[in-house]
């Protein structure tokens, strides 16, 4: 149990960090510099908890339910302090495509985000340095080092993160329906249930800045099938999500299709 408790505090420590970093940056730097350093700060949050979480799971054989349990609270608690960020590429991308961003913009806040996603693999490695588990003293002696993430084959893998960032995004752009206060719980939801099924396969990441930070340091795979997994089948999941539901299904039925200049759905893409 002293492991748990000890990654629960670098949980903590992590929210706290990001949270104090947001703040301050909008009180330094309102207008539009305030979105690049949300995002920096709010990705930054994401994969420092992931990379936590994952190492807990994989070392410390946790129970199951005690493991579902830390996925759903950790995403509810990104959806509540993440301010509208969305903490994935794919949301930028969405953006240029709906015209409610240009796309230096969007090229800027992609650059943000894998900043982040770099400066929470030192953190994590400076924290897991401490020593401060049995976990994190194991997980130095191998000099930090993940073994392979992928439990299928490359297509196998490739079709899980496909499906997961296309049941998020479904989420994510139906998700106004239900009552406020049930949305980031009816969301997390869905992702712990996505991490579930699909964790032993690819990892159930479906966000590339993400498995960048987590997935792409482990040895078993080379860059470019880690990229085929990892950035190509959920931009395809959430590119197949949009069509589905604004062109396809409104042409089926006969209604005139949505427009995609409407606001970008906002997706939590946690794990």
């Amino acid at each position: 149990m002293t492991d748990l408790y000890v990654s629960l505090a670098v949980l903590g420590a992590a929210v706290t960090l990001s949270e104090a970093l947001r703040r301050t940056a909008a009180r330094l730097f309102p207008g539009a510099y305030w979105i690049y350093l949300l995002e920096a700060a709010s990705t930054f949050q994401l994969c420092c908890c992931t990379h936590e979480l994952k190492l807990l799971g994989e070392t410390a054989r946790l129970e199951l339910l005690v493991g579902l349990t830390l996925t759903y609270t950790m995403t509810v608690i990104h959806l509540l302090t993440f301010r509208g960020a969305t903490c994935n590429p794919s949301g930028a991308l969405e953006s240029v495509c709906r015209g409610s961003s240009t796309v230096r913009a969007a090229v800027v806040l992609i650059a943000c985000q894998f900043g982040a996603a770099v400066a929470a693999q030192y953190f994590a490695a400076s924290v897991w340095s401490l020593g401060l588990s049995d976990v994190h003293i194991r997980h130095q002696r191998f000099g930090f080092r993940c073994f392979d993430p992928l439990g299928g084959t490359l297509l196998e893998a490739a079709a899980v993160e496909l499906a997961c960032a296309f049941t998020v995004q479904a989420a994510a752009m139906h998700v106004h329906k239900v009552d406020e206060k049930l949305r980031a719980h009816l969301v997390a939801a869905v992702i712990t249930a996505l991490v579930y099924t699909g964790g032993s396969i690819s990892g159930a990441v479906f966000n590339p800045v993400l498995a960048f930070s987590v997935q792409f340091p482990c040895s078993g795979h080379t860059y470019l099938e880690y990229c085929f997994v990892y950035w190509l089948g959920p931009v395809l999941g959430v590119a197949s999500c949009i069509l589905l539901f604004e062109k396809i299904i409104p042409f089926l039925s006969g209604k005139s299709t949505i427009r995609l200049d409407v606001p970008t759905a906002q997706k939590p893409k946690t794990q």
